[in-house]
C-alpha cells in the first residue's frame, strides 16, 4: 500500500534537525533546500485565538534532485527541551495572527535571509520599513496594523525534528531505516509526546464501504487500538472521532456522494486518530487519510511492523 510517514524525532542537546539534514544529503549525495514551515501556536494576547508562523524546515534532495524527506518543526514537542535556553544564531519564526498575510510572507520572504532581511520583500509591497524593537524586527504597514514580525526561537526549538517522507509504494521499513539509522548515528531520540503519522492515498477510502470500515473501526474500538499499537498517552493532539459521525455510517448510504456530504457538516477535525478531513474535501492539503495513533520510535523495522498490522486493519472483512 502506498503510504508516507511523519517520524518525530529530537537532536540530542546542541545540536539541530540542520545537522541530520545535512548528514541524509552527504549520504545520497545530495543536497540540503532551506524552506519555510507553516504552524500554529497558541495565543496569550486577549482576543486573539492562535499564532501562524514560519519556522526553519529543510527538504533533502538526493544527486538528481528528487525528494528524500523533509525536516520540520513540531510544536507539540516541549517536555524534552529546556525553555529557558537563549536563542540559537541563525534560527527564527516570522508570526503573525492573520493566516493570509503568513502566506504572503511566506511567498515573498526568502528563507535563507537572515531575521533582518527577512520581511524587506514583503516591506516592499506595503511601502513601509521594518522596525527593529529589542531583537524582533517588526512589519506594520502604512496605518500601523501588524503584518508579521521576525523573532529568535529560544527554548531549544531547533531541536525537534519531525522526518516527514515523500509517499512510497513498497519497502517502508527499508526506506525508514534509510532515515533513521543515520539520525540515530547523530544521537537523535524519541521525545515524550512523539508519535508516527501514516499518510495513505485518500481515493480508496472514498467508498461507503471502506469509509464505514474505517470510521467504526477507529470510532468503537478505542481503547482496544491505543493498546494494541501502544499509542502515545503523552501525545496532545489525538482524539475520538465525532460520535454523530460514528453513528452517521451506521445507517444504509446508497452512495458515496451522499455520505460524504453528511459526513461533511459533522465535528470532523484533523486532530482525530484519524484524520479524516481531506478524504472528505473540508481541509485543503495533500490528498490522504491520516492515521496519527503510532507510537513513536527512531528505527525502520519497529514503524514497518506496526504498519503493516495497520494495513490489515483497514482492509475491510469480506461481507461488510
Amino acid at each position: 500500500m502506498r503510504a508516507g510517514f511523519e517520524v518525530e524525532l529530537l537532536a540530542p542537546a546542541g545540536a539541530s534537525r540542520l545537522d541530520l539534514a545535512r548528514e541524509l544529503a552527504a549520504r545520497a549525495g545530495g543536497s540540503v533546500r532551506r524552506r519555510f514551515h507553516v504552524d500554529t501556536e497558541g495565543s496569550t494576547t486577549p482576543g486573539v485565538r492562535a499564532f501562524w508562523h514560519l519556522t526553519p524546515a529543510f527538504d533533502v534532495l538526493d544527486a538528481a534532485g528528487g525528494p528524500v524527506c523533509s525536516l520540520v518543526d513540531d510544536t507539540t514537542i516541549v517536555a524534552d527541551l529546556d525553555a529557558t535556553a537563549p536563542p540559537r544564531p541563525g534560527w527564527y519564526r516570522v508570526v503573525s495572527d492573520d493566516p493570509r498575510l503568513l502566506r504572503l510572507v511566506e511567498r515573498h520572504a526568502d528563507p535563507a535571509e537572515g531575521i533582518g532581511s527577512v520581511l524587506d520583500p514583503v516591506a516592499g509591497l506595503f511601502g513601509t520599513r521594518v522596525r527593529e524593537v529589542r531583537g524582533v524586527h517588526r512589519l506594520d504597514d502604512a496605518a500601523g496594523a501588524s503584518i508579521a514580525l521576525a523573532a529568535p526561537l529560544p527554548g531549544e526549538r531547533e531541536r525537534p525534528c519531525e522526518v516527514v517522507t515523500p509517499p512510497w509504494a513498497d519497502d517502508h521499513a527499508r526506506r525508514l531505516e534509510e532515515l533513521l539509522g543515520p539520525a540515530r548515528d547523530l544521537g537523535f531520540t524519541v521525545p515524550a509526546e512523539a508519535a508516527v503519522h501514516v499518510n495513505l492515498d485518500a481515493a480508496p477510502f472514498r467508498d461507503v464501504r471502506a469509509f464505514r470500515h474505517v470510521v467504526t473501526t477507529f470510532g468503537e474500538r478505542r481503547a482496544e487500538l491505543a493498546q494494541r499499537f501502544g499509542t502515545n498517552p503523552r501525545c496532545t493532539r489525538l482524539a475520538p472521532l465525532p460520535p454523530d459521525l460514528v453513528e452517521l455510517v451506521r445507517a444504509d448510504w446508497e452512495d458515496w456522494a451522499s455520505l460524504r456530504a453528511a459526513a461533511a457538516r459533522t465535528a470532523v477535525t484533523k486532530f482525530s486518530d484519524v484524520n479524516l478531513t481531506r478524504v472528505l474535501g473540508v481541509r485543503p492539503g495533500p490528498d490522504v487519510l491520516e492515521v496519527r495513533t503510532l507510537p513513536g520510535a527512531v528505527d525502520g523495522d519497529s514503524i514497518g511492523a506496526r504498519f503493516a498490522q495497520l494495513v490489515d486493519l483497514l482492509r475491510p472483512p469480506p461481507g461488510t
